[in-house]
């Protein structure tokens, strides 16, 4: 963690909505993206955020579902099927794949020392 980082639960109200907001631009991002143009330096970046700045990993599923749900409301307007969506679920599968990885690897270093 760099001195820059700041634990989410010391944060502001004010502080914290605008850091979940910006979260899930971030999200919203990798997951337009994430079939046609994979790219892993998002979901770094991503991960790195939420890692660092100590974010409960089901504030991290929690901004999955309210985008699925905004896009599921989005298609039921057009008139499409939401079926689409469930592939998605690859999606929050890889960001939690990634955070167990940090987890895991904080968790040897610490038991290494």
């Amino acid at each position: 963690m760099n001195d820059e980082t700041i634990l989410f639960q010391q944060m502001s109200a004010q502080k914290q909505a605008t850091f979940i907001q910006d979260l899930k631009t971030d999200y919203r991002a990798i997951v337009l993206n994430y079939f046609s143009h994979p790219n892993i330096k998002p979901i770094e970046n991503f991960t790195d955020k939420v890692f660092y700045s100590n974010i409960p990993v089901p504030q991290v599923i929690q901004i999955h579902m309210d985008l699925i749900d905004e896009f599921s409301k989005q298609l039921k307007i057009e008139g499409r099927s939401d079926e689409v969506l469930l592939d998605y679920r690859l999606t929050l599968i890889d960001i939690l794949a990634h955070l167990c990885e940090m987890y895991r690897r904080k968790i040897s270093k610490h038991s290494h020392v």
